[in-house]
């Protein structure tokens, strides 16, 4: 069998393990607040064809619209019919897809580095366990790839195909996350820390082998289109544009005053490289920071003649470094964040493992070492294995940041079971009165229910003495004494850790409920 079969063979195993790990269980974690706001929102898209980019929450508009396709097959055009393994398999295609980019990367990385690569991409637990979230962040990171992986193809073959194709992932990451600026900025600055790099035969780089004025003008105004489509609704609310550049300014300004996201520099290297809460178990990925220190110190070592490119490499190198460095710097932090530098890392452990193993020798020397990567390799699988199956909503995994209780479900329920016993079943009139952070990720679960009200005082509720059921936060119980007395009994559920709502269901509803409980 030849090289090239076995390559094959082995990629595509790392790709159904990759689905094994993001696939399976897709509904069994509860919807996160984050994961049912963007749900909301692109349900108005579903059903009424409306969006309107918002610059002061939600991001881009990619993520919406990349979930239509997938929706219309899976679910249906109807809100309340959309699952959680609907929306949720979303990311998982674009994790997959972040895999088969690098086949792009030939050239640049050897053969076996794509394969490293590709192993960790597919089993690192944080990018497993966001391959598996309804937010921007595997679109994103599938962007910076796509862009890095054409702009790679561009100075391998100046095909104006792959200038274009570069533009449309830049004019995509525009339309993903307002940080795209922090991936720019340590794109370019990588390209002009490689080129000032250069020495000896390296430095081969004439001006003639800059791209072409049209190549330039076609890359620019691809990425521009692309942008401009998703920004203005496809040009049913052009003002969309405009907000699109006014939004870094509600950004730069939530970066400097992150409140209870502010978190030091050392948190995602931390996250990364060692983390244990309380009872729980230690966590670490640190295979692949130490693979990547070995990847990058290969940058200025591998020989051009090989089947890797030294400036490739020491690119990839000086983008992980810059992005590292800014979103550490940033007060502003959440755990799914570190994917837009981690892929740096993962990129680099791919090189790595090749340097590693190629390093050694002697050849005993060498079987230790693969048998070392081999068990470093089953323990982030087993990691991952744990996040997502088991830990999928404990604070004591790392990458579970204010994540919505099991316990929430067991309040969906009860409104279930009361609404059974009510004559206007999923049509029953159910109050919401909580703070603005308290609310989700309620919104989702109530949506097959068809008069369900939100305000944030008691006052603003009106009449609520004979109100079927009500939900509340815990300290609006005091306020809402009076409208319960002994007329409805009052059930408590964690939302989040350290955060209730109260579910006060009306007493008649409540008996009927028991009543034909206990006769089952």
């Amino acid at each position: 069998m030849n090289k090239k079969a076995v390559s094959t063979g082995l990629f595509v195993l790392i790709i159904l393990g990759a689905l094994l790990f993001r696939l399976l269980l897709l509904d069994v974690r509860p919807m996160h607040h984050d994961e049912a706001n963007q749900a909301v929102k692109f349900g108005n898209l579903l059903e009424k064809g409306e969006y309107r980019y918002d610059r002061n929450d939600h991001h881009g508009p990619s993520l919406y619209y990349l979930t239509l396709p997938f929706t219309w097959i899976f679910s249906g055009t109807t809100f309340a019919s959309i699952t959680e393994s609907t929306l949720r398999f979303v990311p998982v295609a674009f994790g997959i897809g972040f895999i088969l980019l690098l086949l792009l990367l030939k050239n640049g990385f050897s053969q076996r580095g794509i394969l490293f690569a590709g192993l960790f991409a597919a089993i690192s637990p944080c990018m497993v366990f966001y391959s598996r979230f309804y937010i921007q962040e595997m679109f994103f990171v599938f962007f910076i790839l796509g862009a890095i992986a054409a702009g790679w193809r561009y100075t391998q073959s100046r095909s104006p195909g792959w200038a274009a194709a570069a533009g449309f992932f830049v004019g995509m990451m525009y339309a993903t996350k307002e940080t795209c600026i922090i991936a720019y900025g340590a794109i370019i600055g990588a390209l002009i820390l490689t080129w000032a790099s250069q020495s000896g035969p390296l430095r081969r780089r004439k001006p003639s082998s800059l791209p072409g004025i049209g190549h330039l003008f076609l890359f620019l105004g691809t990425a521009i289109l692309v942008s401009f489509l998703l920004y203005s609704s496809f040009f049913q609310n052009p003002k969309g544009i405009l907000d699109s550049a006014l939004a870094f300014a509600t950004y730069f300004s939530r970066a400097g005053e992150a409140g209870l996201h502010s978190h030091p520099w050392y948190y995602y290297l931390k996250m990364l490289a060692y983390s244990k809460y309380g009872t729980g178990p230690a966590w670490s990925e640190s295979l692949i920071l130490v693979l990547a220190l070995v990847g990058g110190i290969a940058a200025f070592r591998v020989r051009s003649k090989t089947d890797s490119s030294p400036l490739f490499i020491r690119f990839i190198l000086f983008y992980t470094l810059l992005s590292t460095a800014v979103y550490s710097l940033i007060p502003y932090k959440t755990p799914w964040n570190l994917l837009p530098f981690y892929i740096g890392f993962i990129l680099l452990a791919g090189i790595g493992a090749v340097i590693l193993i190629k390093s050694c020798k002697n050849l005993q020397f060498r079987y230790v070492i693969i048998l070392v990567l081999g068990f470093g390799v089953l323990n982030l699988g087993f990691q991952s294995y744990r996040a997502n199956f088991k830990f999928y909503a404990d604070p004591r995994n790392p990458y579970v940041y204010a994540h919505t209780s099991t316990d929430f479900m067991n309040l969906i329920k009860r409104v279930q079971d009361i609404a059974s016993h009510h004559p206007d079943h999923n049509q029953m009139l159910i109050k919401v009165i909580t703070h603005p952070d308290e609310t989700w990720p309620l919104p989702w679960y109530l949506r097959s229910f068809g008069r369900v009200g939100y305000w944030q005082e008691v006052d603003a509720a009106g009449e609520l003495a004979d109100m079927p059921l009500i939900i509340s936060s815990i300290d609006k119980l005091n306020e809402l004494q009076p409208h319960l007395q002994n007329n409805y009994l009052s059930e408590y559920f964690g939302l989040r850790p350290e955060v209730l709502l109260a579910v006060h269901s009306r007493r008649d509803l409540w008996d009927d409920f028991m009543q034909k409980r206990q006769g089952r």
